[in-house]
């Protein structure tokens, strides 16, 4: 998920892939676009137009985007531009000015297998999400739902499914939110598989039937349904 230049390779740098488009339209600025491709280590990578720039934490480009920080665990970049800051977060997008964001909306882009990942919320728990148009419903491995403090033996109903590693053991339970981007459900239907499978979060159709979703090229729109 983190594409560098040959010239960066060398450097063996632990990376962490952060991928957020920033419509910025603050006074003055002469930028449309702002991509932040990856981070590793007090540096970036960002598309500013359509132009690459490896920033590192206190460099300025020539149009005035200054990177204030950088937090590889957090996986948070911290950006300036005529003396306003924003905060940049792993499948996180914002468009519009900064103080004006767009709402209920999320975009999405594919990783190099064509697969969509976004960091989203569960009752208030971060997790990884894995975007599945095949699943019925939002899926979780029992390890993550423990994570998560999700009582789901308790509170859900048990049930089985057919996997390709056989019939496993599952809970049918309700989440009382899911928040992906700017896009929050509530009582979102999702099930808890006993194991460590999926290694992902999935989310299925539970939440992806809420919002209108547009596929173009690499990219993936959401847009919550009114």
């Amino acid at each position: 998920m983190l594409w560098l230049d040959s010239n960066l390779d060398k450097e063996r740098l632990p990376a962490i892939c952060l991928i957020v488009f920033l419509g910025w339209t603050g006074c003055g600025n002469a930028f449309e676009k702002i991509q932040l491709q990856a981070l590793f280590g007090d540096k970036a990578i960002m598309i500013i137009d359509g132009e690459r720039h490896l920033l590192k934490t206190g460099d300025i480009t020539p149009g005035g985007i200054r990177l204030i920080s950088t937090d590889t665990v957090e996986e948070i970049a911290v950006i300036e531009s005529q003396g306003e800051t924003e905060t940049l977060k792993l499948g996180v997008v914002s468009s519009g000015s900064i103080e004006t964001k767009k709402e209920d909306s999320l975009t999405l882009w594919a990783d190099p297998n064509g697969h969509f990942f976004t960091a989203g919320y569960i009752n208030g728990t971060e997790v990884r999400f894995l975007v599945d148009t095949g699943a019925t419903s939002i899926a979780l491995n029992s390890i993550q739902a423990k994570q998560i403090g999700l009582d789901y033996k308790l509170l859900g109903k048990r049930a089985y499914s057919s996997t390709a590693s056989g019939i496993v053991e599952v809970f049918q339970i309700s989440l009382n939110n899911v928040r992906v981007g700017d896009i929050t459900l509530h009582n979102v239907d999702a099930v808890v598989i006993e194991g460590a499978y999926p290694t992902e979060a999935l989310l299925g159709m539970s939440f992806l039937s809420k919002v209108d979703l547009r596929r173009e090229g690499n990219q993936m729109h959401f847009l919550l349904k009114h």
